[in-house]
């Protein structure tokens, strides 16, 4: 029993020392008393200046309720979080009274202590308010947190180690040298800065200010004076610097020795491809000039046998005497021999390729005695060639094409058996020399057949008879007329197209034409007039000139053609017509009367044409403003593509130009037009344009001064209308 009083007379003792000591301390002791309850906060004063518990505001921080710890619990109020810095996140307002209840332990109004590591709590009016230690922001590359403590502290770096900013990653980062683990330091830094962001703790800029201000007014000494643990973990942490640093330059170095190595390997396979390719440049070059000098060979060989198998000789094509028996080549005649002459080639300005031998203007007077079967060309143009023997293309009997032109050819000089044998020839050109007659037996494959510029003097009814096949015949330039040509002499020609008797003497056209006759061709002849009969069998015709004549539109028989459905073309010009002659083919497209006299243009005459004329030249004839009128036209408006008016004597622009729709080269030059009516080219009353390409009004008596603005606006391109020079002088 007296044991029992004895303890509970100690413990009152006790007990009324602790309040007396309470009762007589100052209310801001009670922050020194948190202090050295905890080691924690102790260490944390280090990093920023002292709490301080004064009269400043309620704990009720940012508006949020404190919350009732009756249960003996500590309540963590996010609110405290959001204000950072070494100061605490609560504050004691004197005066008020109250003891709080926490884990059964009675605590005094504004008693802190710290039941955990790095968590303080406070007694606050009977309310118990518990803050975790809240960290500073670091600026230090690399920071550890000593033992004992709760907040990092920073690092000294290595003397020679760089200068880096806390926000940059470190030289040779993991990332660049292929390492997966970072720094510790980092990661730790790295981890509070994620942290801080999301809980939006981020310290305003003026207070980080302040505290590194703050931070930097302490004595330096101060600065380095560590706990041994934190000196112990700066040094581990150096040295795992250290490695770490070492371990990246290892690294680094590796690998720039395998870039090096690899780039040395492809030096050298560079280096190998070029030799190998150098290699194959040269082979392929050898075996270039291999083929090159093989091919020379080929070609110098073939020459040599060519040489070897060709003879020139008259009708016998024989092959060199080599390895065979005489049974095999009977002996050669000996007039033969001489022909031979041993002449290993061609004569001296011919020459040979593929199968056509040419020897113009070589100077030869007779045909050179060839024997080569697969021939199928010879020109001889332009020698002094006289007579043509029977035997002379005995050698070549596959002529296709001869040309036998500008030489001096007599039909006496020619066998008639020359080009009987030639069963395949095509065409023969005999044109410039002095044939009287058409050579005879001609074969019957002849297609094509020129006898120009030379003296024919007659066609017999039997000149022709064996030329069935004969499409293009040419007899211009010669002494034939209608008294020397029979009748009868183009009867046999069924299939001729292209009849060709300009330059000779005929003053009608030749009866007879074969009624296959497209085109005929009569100009620089004396006709003097057009019968109906002349033309009555040739209904297929469609070219017909007659240009450098002497007829005249009265001599032109009113059916002379007016029935030729197929005539288009017609070339009447440099005759003595002094109109336009009537009764043209309806089918008429193409009509050319330049260098006639012709004044005027009847009305109607182009009416009954049908599609219509679309190619008219009138120029150089005597036209003048009377010749023309508003019908002259009619039936032409919707056709007319080209209308020649040039070098006449007209004094305005003829009626109905501008009506012509179709018109795209018009001629007026050279004339005495003074008069320019508005509407003479473009018509007011139509809105389209002008199918125009060119206009021509040169050299006319036009004021271009007083042209109209809207004379040629229907045109597209002022560029189609030619007006300069003009004969009237401003």
């Amino acid at each position: 029993m007296r044991r029992v009083v004895l303890a509970s007379l100690v413990l009152l003792a006790c007990l009324g020392l602790t309040l007396t000591q309470d009762a007589s301390s100052p209310p801001g002791t009670s922050g020194k008393r948190r202090r050295g309850g905890g080691g924690q906060a102790r260490r944390g004063g280090r990093n920023g200046p002292a709490q301080q518990a004064g009269p400043r505001a309620p704990a009720r921080h940012g508006g949020a309720p404190l919350s009732h710890a009756d249960d003996g619990a500590a309540v963590f109020i996010d609110s405290y979080r959001s204000i950072q810095g070494l100061e605490s996140s609560y504050n004691v307002l004197p005066g008020k009274t109250g003891a709080c209840q926490y884990q059964g332990i009675t605590m005094f109004d504004t008693a802190v202590w710290s039941p955990r590591p790095c968590i303080t709590c406070l007694c606050s009016s009977g309310e118990v308010v518990c803050d975790d230690f809240m960290c500073p922001r670091l600026s230090c590359p690399f920071t550890a947190t000593p033992a004992g403590d709760c907040c990092p502290v920073c690092m000294d770096l290595a003397p020679d180690s760089p200068e880096i900013s806390g926000d940059s990653p470190l030289p040779d980062t993991p990332h660049k040298t292929g390492m997966n683990a970072a720094p510790p330091q980092t990661r730790i830094r790295t981890d509070e800065m994620l942290k801080e962001k999301e809980q939006g703790e981020v310290l305003p800029k003026k207070d980080a200010r302040q505290k590194r201000k703050r931070k930097e007014k302490k004595p330096e000494a101060e600065k380095h004076q560590k706990p041994l643990a934190e000196l112990w973990n700066e040094e581990e942490e150096e040295q795992r610097e250290k490695e770490v640093k070492e371990t990246w330059r290892v690294e680094a170095g590796r690998r720039q020795e395998a870039v090096e190595e690899r780039k040395l390997e492809v030096e050298e396979e560079n280096l190998r491809d070029k030799g190998r390719r150098e290699e194959l440049e040269a082979e392929e070059r050898n075996l270039l000039r291999a083929m090159q000098e093989v091919l020379e060979a080929m070609e110098s060989r073939e020459e040599e046998e060519e040489e070897d198998k060709v003879w020139l000789r008259g009708d016998v094509f024989e092959m060199p005497e080599e390895s065979h028996t005489e049974e095999e080549i009977p002996p050669l005649p000996e007039p033969e021999e001489e022909v031979m002459g041993g002449a290993p080639s061609l004569p001296a300005g011919c020459t040979i390729s593929d199968t056509a031998v040419t020897c113009e203007n070589a100077e030869l007077t007779s045909i050179p005695p060839l024997s080569l079967p697969e021939l199928k060309e010879l020109s001889l143009e332009g020698n002094a060639i006289m007579s043509i023997p029977a035997e002379a293309f005995n050698g070549i009997p596959n002529l296709e094409r001869i040309n036998l032109g500008k030489n001096k050819l007599t039909s006496a000089g020619i066998s008639p058996h020359a080009f009987k044998k030639l069963r395949h020839l095509r065409r023969l050109y005999m044109g410039g020399n002095l044939l009287q007659q058409i050579p005879e037996d001609l074969p019957s494959s002849l297609e094509e057949l020129k006898i120009n510029e030379n003296k024919l003097s007659g066609i017999d009814d039997d000149s022709l008879d064996d030329l069935s096949s004969l499409v293009t015949l040419e007899l211009e330039g010669n002494l034939l007329s209608e008294a020397n040509v029979d009748p009868m002499a183009f009867q046999a020609l069924k299939q001729l197209a292209y009849l060709r008797l300009g330059r000779n003497h005929f003053r009608t056209i030749p009866q007879g034409l074969p009624q296959s006759l497209l085109e005929l061709y009569l100009e620089n002849n004396l006709i003097e007039e057009i019968s109906e009969s002349a033309l009555n069998r040739t209904t297929n015709l469609n070219v017909v000139v007659l240009r450098h004549n002497k007829l005249e539109e009265s001599r032109i028989a009113p059916l002379a053609w007016i029935n030729h459905k197929n005539l288009e073309s017609i070339d009447l010009s440099h005759n003595k017509l002094y109109q336009v002659p009537s009764f043209l083919p309806g089918s008429l497209v193409h009509l050319v009367l330049v260098g006639n006299q012709i004044d005027r243009i009847p009305g109607y005459v182009f009416a009954h044409m049908n599609p219509g004329i679309e190619y008219l030249y009138l120029s150089f004839n005597k036209l003048d403003g009377d010749g023309i009128d508003s019908t002259s036209f009619f039936g032409a408006y919707h056709s007319l593509i080209e209308l020649f008016l040039d070098h006449n004597q007209l004094a305005s622009i003829p009626p109905g130009i501008s009506e012509m729709r179709s018109l795209h080269f018009l001629r007026l030059n050279d004339n005495r037009i003074r008069s320019f009516e508005e509407e003479s080219i473009c018509d007011p009353q139509n809105d389209e344009d002008s199918s125009l390409v060119t206009l021509r009004l040169e050299n006319n008596f036009i004021d271009t001064r007083k042209l109209s603005p809207t004379s040629f606006s229907c045109i597209i391109s002022y560029s189609s209308v030619v007006l300069k020079p003009q004969k009237v002088k401003y």
